[in-house]
C-alpha cells in the first residue's frame, strides 16, 4: 500500500472511531494507544499493519481477512464484537461508504444468490463436510450444533444440549405413536434421543454427505434402526404425512427467497392433526432488509447461502402459506451466549490437534472470530435463538382443551 493511501484509510477510519458513543476502544499500533470514546464497556485491539485500516473499510469481511492474516489481535474478541454492537450505527456508517465500491454484478448476486437444489447442497457441503474431526472437538458428545438450554447453574455442555432435547420432545408431547419427520439431521442428535426416549418413529432428511453417513452409523451402534430412517434428499423433495415436524436451526440455509416455500411444505407434510417445532436464529426485523442483501464474512466464509429470517418474516409467511397456528414461543437467546461460550473454549483447547487435522492457523483464527462474533451478537440481542411451536387447528384445538383441563384440575 502506498504511504498516501495508508494514511488516508487511517485517518477516514479514526474519524469513524470518533463516534463511538458507548463504551471505549484502545487502539494500540507501533507503541502508540489511542482511545476513542470513553468508560465502559471496554475493548482492546493491537493493530500489526497499517493494511487493516484499508481492509477495516470493508465491513466485517475485511475485518475477518484482516484477522486470519494477523494484520490485527485482541485479547478479547467478543469485547470488540459486543462494542461494536452497542455503537450499531458506526457499522451503518461503514456499510455506506463501502457500498458505492460494489460493483452492479456484486449487487445483482447478493439479491438473486437463489438456493437451487444443487447449490443448497454445495452451500451445505462447504460448512457442514469440513469434516467430523473439527465439530467431534468443539462439540459436546451429543454433537448437538445449535443452541443448548442451560436451565440451571453448573450444567455441563452436554447436560444443557439434552434439556434441549428434552424440551424440544416435551413441546410436541412426542410418544410411541408419532412418526416424525426432522428437517435438517445434523449429525443425528435428535433422531436417536427421541426413538430412545420418546419411542417413536423418526425420518430425518440432510443434503450433507458426511451427516447422513455419520448419523447413519450413530443410528445403527444406538440399535434403533427400526425406528430412525435417514434419507439424504432436500426438503422440497420429501414426501407423506407425519403427525409431527422438528426443524432445528436449519431454516437459516433456506435462503431468504425461500422462507415461505419451507413453510409451505412443512404444513403440507403434516397430518391435520400435526405440530412442528422451529428452532431458529433470527435477525431483527428492522435490519432483515439489511441481511437480505449482506454479504457479511459470515455469509462469505462460514455459511455462504444463509440468511437469517426475521421473527416478522416467519410469522408473516406462516400465516401466508399455511393453515399453521402459532401455539407457543419460547426465546432461549441467553443460552446461545453460554453455548458458544463453551464451543469456543473447546475449539481454542484442541489448537494443536486441529492444526495437525490440516487446519491451519488462518482457518482456526477465522473460527474464533466466528464463535467470537456470534458469542457478542447473541450477548447483545443483535441476534435471538427462538422455539417456535406451530399446530395444525385440530392439534392446536386438542393442545388448548388439555391446557385448560389441566389449569382445572390445578385450581379445583
Amino acid at each position: 500500500m502506498r504511504p498516501g493511501s495508508m494514511i488516508l484509510w487511517r485517518i477516514v477510519a479514526s474519524l469513524l472511531l470518533r463516534q463511538i458513543r458507548v463504551g471505549s476502544l484502545t487502539v494500540v499500533e507501533g507503541g502508540c494507544r489511542r482511545v476513542f470514546g470513553a468508560g465502559p464497556p471496554t475493548a482492546t485491539i493491537e493493530v500489526r499493519s497499517p493494511e487493516f485500516w484499508r481492509m477495516l473499510m470493508r465491513g466485517s469481511r475485511g475485518l475477518a481477512e484482516s484477522y486470519s492474516q494477523r494484520l490485527w489481535d485482541s485479547p478479547d474478541l467478543v469485547a470488540v464484537i459486543r462494542l461494536a454492537a452497542r455503537n450499531a450505527i458506526l457499522i451503518d456508517r461503514v456499510r455506506a461508504l463501502t457500498a458505492p465500491f460494489w460493483t452492479p454484478g456484486q449487487r445483482v448476486r447478493a439479491l438473486l444468490n437463489r438456493s437451487t437444489r444443487g447449490r443448497s447442497r454445495r452451500d451445505i457441503a462447504a460448512h457442514y463436510d469440513l469434516g467430523n474431526e473439527l465439530f467431534s472437538r468443539m462439540l459436546d458428545p451429543t454433537m448437538m450444533y445449535s443452541c443448548a438450554l442451560f436451565e440451571r447453574d453448573g450444567m455441563t455442555l452436554e447436560e444443557a444440549s439434552v434439556a434441549k432435547l428434552e424440551r424440544v420432545c416435551e413441546r410436541l408431547e412426542l410418544g410411541p405413536q408419532d412418526h416424525v419427520l426432522e428437517i435438517g439431521t445434523g449429525w443425528g442428535g435428535f433422531a436417536v434421543h427421541a426413538a430412545a426416549t420418546r419411542g417413536c418413529r423418526v425420518t430425518t432428511t440432510t443434503i450433507s454427505r458426511e451427516q447422513h453417513d455419520y448419523a447413519v452409523e450413530r443410528v445403527r451402534r444406538a440399535g434403533l434402526s427400526d425406528k430412525v430412517t435417514v434419507v439424504m434428499r432436500d426438503y422440497r423433495d420429501l414426501r407423506g404425512s407425519y403427525d409431527k415436524l422438528v426443524s432445528i436451526e436449519m431454516i437459516e440455509a433456506v435462503g431468504w427467497q425461500h422462507i415461505g416455500t419451507f413453510f409451505a411444505k412443512c404444513s403440507e407434510l403434516l397430518s391435520s392433526h400435526g405440530a412442528m417445532l422451529l428452532q431458529a436464529i433470527t435477525i431483527d426485523d428492522r435490519a432483515y432488509e439489511v441481511e437480505k442483501a449482506s454479504r457479511s464474512f459470515i455469509k462469505t466464509y462460514i455459511f455462504p447461502g444463509g440468511c437469517l429470517p426475521s421473527m416478522e418474516v416467519i410469522t408473516r409467511n406462516v400465516a401466508r402459506r399455511t393453515d399453521l397456528q402459532t401455539v407457543g414461543l419460547e426465546d432461549i437467546t441467553d443460552s446461545y451466549v453460554e453455548t458458544l461460550r463453551r464451543w469456543r473454549l473447546n475449539f481454542a483447547a484442541h489448537a494443536h490437534e486441529l492444526a495437525q487435522l490440516g487446519y491451519d492457523e488462518g482457518f482456526q483464527r477465522l473460527w474464533s472470530l466466528y464463535l467470537s462474533y456470534c458469542e457478542g451478537g447473541f450477548a447483545e440481542r443483535r441476534i435471538c435463538d427462538v422455539q417456535l411451536l406451530l399446530a395444525k387447528p385440530l392439534w392446536a384445538v386438542k393442545s388448548r382443551a388439555a391446557v385448560r383441563s389441566a389449569t382445572i384440575a390445578a385450581t379445583g
